[in-house]
């Protein structure tokens, strides 16, 4: 075993006793140590993902497959055709989002200084007598009361405002779609844990199919010629050759399988 996969093991063991420390019923941890112990957990699984990150770029094989997929599932998440399957759905993600960022920006409290987002937050980390509140986890209660106390909604809200804008826009356009659902999904996450439901768990589901379909999701929009052009940050994008042996033709992405 290498040092580095030995290193990645005493990680991943470590960060383990500690999840199930602060998950099982029997053994608490002591409300002084929670923040410390999660905060260790999280530092320690980001440090796990990097360390077998850099340990399988080191290995020639790395960019071998080694677990195949099914058919279907590299058809709905990697062929140019499935952008079909995904086009509806990605339209009905952006119109939602763009109906909820103009409704923010014509709203009074969302641009002229943030006050409906002061509210929403005062009441998503309300406890009431029998100790229970709209948020379960209390490190994200404690965000949240870190954001309130500071003033942090001045800025937070034309942000969310503008972002969810701009998520509408990039999925009814079809540009950078895997970007935009991402940030999308993270809204929608961001209300769940503050204990709002409401179209969120649906959003976030549909969401992360987006995600994983990223490289044809966008493909009848504006990303069937935006990300040939970009590439990946380990394969850069060019223009299309406009003539020549191997020229690609027009509109067609380097990141997709035409199948």
């Amino acid at each position: 075993m290498s040092r580095s996969r030995s290193l990645a093991v005493a990680i991943g063991a470590v960060a383990t006793v500690l999840l199930v420390w602060m998950v099982n019923p029997w053994v608490s941890v002591p409300d002084s140590l929670t923040p410390i112990v999660s905060l260790a957990f999280w530092v320690l699984a980001l440090a796990l993902v990097v360390v077998l990150y850099l340990d399988a770029r080191r290995d020639p094989r790395s960019g071998n497959v080694e677990i195949e997929g099914p058919d279907f599932s590299r058809f709905l998440f990697g062929n140019s055709r499935a952008g079909l399957v995904w086009l509806p759905i990605r339209v009905f993600l952006g119109f939602t989002w763009l109906e909820a960022g103009l409704h923010k920006l014509t709203s009074p409290g969302w641009i002229d200084g943030g006050s409906a987002l002061k509210g929403y937050w005062t009441a998503a980390i309300a406890v009431s007598d029998t100790g229970k509140g709209p948020i379960t986890y209390d490190w994200y209660r404690d965000f949240l009361s870190f954001l309130l106390n500071g003033g942090h909604y001045t800025w937070f809200a034309p942000l969310i405002a503008f972002g969810e804008l701009l998520v509408g826009i990039g999925l009814i356009v079809g540009a950078l779609t895997g970007l935009a659902a991402f940030f999308g999904s993270f809204m929608n996450m961001s209300y769940l844990l503050a204990g709002t439901a409401s179209t969120n768990p649906v959003m976030f589901a549909l969401g992360v199919g987006v995600m994983m379909a990223w490289k044809v999701a966008g493909y009848y929009g504006v990303d069937r010629w935006l990300l040939p052009r970009l590439g990946t940050p380990w394969a850069p994008g060019s223009q299309p050759a406009k003539s020549g042996a191997g020229a690609r033709p027009p509109g067609q992405p380097a990141v997709n399988d035409r199948g």
